[in-house]
């Protein structure tokens, strides 16, 4: 572990395996995986959990005090899974007392300038491309990927193996398993690329197809589509993970292209 021009605090929990580039600062209450790379330049605070074998690139800070006129200096936590890459001036925010943490999963690649605000919580292998921006109390499921200039409102949710187009912006709740695009943003169609890499069967991709074409380009409004998906397709895991995350919605769902506001 290289310490000279650095700032690192003597009570930070670091693995004797770290390497730490020069001209970084690690606050008191820190925690750093085996095997990580912090780069120079880097200021990682308290509250900050960070797991192993992952890489934080120059300009990154981490668990800074969230960005949140409500917050009275509680305690908190910014917890980044293992494997997980944090590259240039990104920056992420320790929680708030709604929820005490911000949490980024493992496998995850966080590029250059990108922000994730208090109380979000993301999943693992995402990718967030440069200059996505998340707002405070922000849900991200699994295997979602973020094109360039994407922005997303406070509290929305996002499910697993969702697609996002670059330069969106984002304002309601986005099922799983999509592909979103356009301005306004709407629904585009399955992202069987993505779910195709991820081990999952064409059987598998078909159903979700057929989903999702009952739920957008039917003549039906949400509600009813949801009752003749339960009542007509068979359940499977992707078809009920569809089903709860809809009903559980509280910004409502992206539209399809076919659907009147």
């Amino acid at each position: 572990m290289t310490k000279s021009l650095n700032h690192i605090h003597p009570n930070a929990k670091i693995a004797s395996n770290v390497t730490i580039e020069p001209f970084t600062t690690i606050q008191q209450d820190v925690e750093i995986g085996e095997n990580t790379w912090i780069g120079p330049n880097v200021t990682i605070m308290d509250g900050a959990r960070i797991g192993a074998n992952c890489k934080v690139f120059p300009g990154a800070v981490i668990s800074a005090v969230p960005q949140d006129l409500k917050f009275k200096d509680e305690d908190s936590l910014a917890i980044i899974g293992d494997h997980t890459v944090i590259r240039e001036c990104a920056t992420i925010n320790r929680g708030t007392s709604a929820t005490g943490k911000t949490e980024i999963g493992s496998h995850c690649l966080i590029m250059a300038y990108s922000h994730i605000a208090h109380d979000c919580l993301v999943g693992n292998h995402c990718i967030f491309s440069n200059n996505s921006i998340l707002a405070g109390h922000i849900t991200i499921g699994n295997h979602v990927v973020l094109a360039g200039l994407t922005a997303i409102q406070q509290f929305c949710s996002i499910g697993d193996f969702v697609f996002i187009s670059g330069g969106s912006l984002v304002r309601k709740d986005i099922p799983p398993y999509t592909k979103v695009a356009r301005d306004p943003l709407i629904f585009v169609g399955v992202n069987s690329i993505g779910m195709e890499r991820n081990g999952v069967g064409e059987e598998q991709i078909r159903l979700v197809q057929e989903v999702y074409r009952t739920l957008f380009k039917s003549k039906h409004n949400i509600s009813q589509a949801l009752e003749i998906v339960k009542n007509e397709i068979e359940p499977t895991e992707e078809r009920d993970a569809i089903l709860e995350f809809i009903e559980k919605s509280s910004q409502g769902i992206v539209r399809g292209y076919h659907q009147k506001s």
